[in-house]
């Protein structure tokens, strides 16, 4: 479904200066820690969306981890900010950005955990390369990441959970954590993303897995 386009979200995300990094480039590129004023483990989810996700983390994990929020469309970026100034999280940072240009705003091993939550299912074969857990991808995470960092994945298409569990496998990581009906499963952390919440409703069920570089 296409988006409505907001004209007045651009101006409105300025107000958030604490929270939206405007512009984002390759200033940031190694200076993570010091824009969070800590040397906590460095998460980001690429697809941020309006937020739920993000803010429920990093409410449960204050004092203890950083989240970045990477999204495309800023319209549902400005819902993102707009929860994370009312939980007032101090270890959340957002931006409207390129997933493709990951590598000139982090630098190499400067993150701890990727999260990938209901992506794009690209389901035609010609735009494969498109989805994020296409062994392109998978080759900048692998920089961006630590030894041993992961790859959290989540979605309710499984064509493109068997197509991601085949990625992984060839481009050599260790899977681990599959189920195919997460809400059936003995995993007891989760937090779900509106689309998430919306695709329980109608007793779809959501597919998981961790991927370890």
């Amino acid at each position: 479904m296409r988006l409505r386009k907001k004209p007045w979200v651009a101006e409105a995300l300025t107000a958030f200066t604490n929270i939206v990094l405007q512009n984002p480039g390759e200033e940031l590129k190694g200076n993570w820690a010091a824009l969070f004023g800590n040397h906590w483990p460095v998460h980001a989810e690429l697809g941020t969306g309006r937020g739920d996700f993000i803010t429920g983390m990093a409410e449960r994990h204050q004092n203890l981890i950083n989240f970045i929020g990477v999204e495309a469309q800023k319209d549902v970026l400005y819902n993102a900010a707009l929860k994370t100034r009312k939980k007032e999280l101090e270890n959340v940072r957002l931006m409207v950005f390129n997933v493709n240009d990951l590598l000139t705003i982090f630098a190499p091993g400067e993150l701890d955990r990727l999260y990938i939550n209901f992506c794009d299912p690209w389901p035609k074969n010609r735009h494969a390369k498109r989805r994020l857990t296409h062994a392109g991808f998978l080759e900048k995470y692998r920089i961006v990441l630590k030894a041993g960092g992961q790859l959290w994945f989540k979605t309710d298409n499984r064509q493109l959970f068997d197509f991601s569990l085949e990625q992984f496998s060839q481009f050599g990581l260790a899977v681990d954590y599959i189920t195919y009906d997460l809400h059936n499963s003995n995993f007891t952390e989760n937090i779900m993303t509106e689309y998430e919440t919306r695709f329980s409703l109608l007793g779809l069920p959501i597919c998981r897995c961790i991927a370890t570089f």
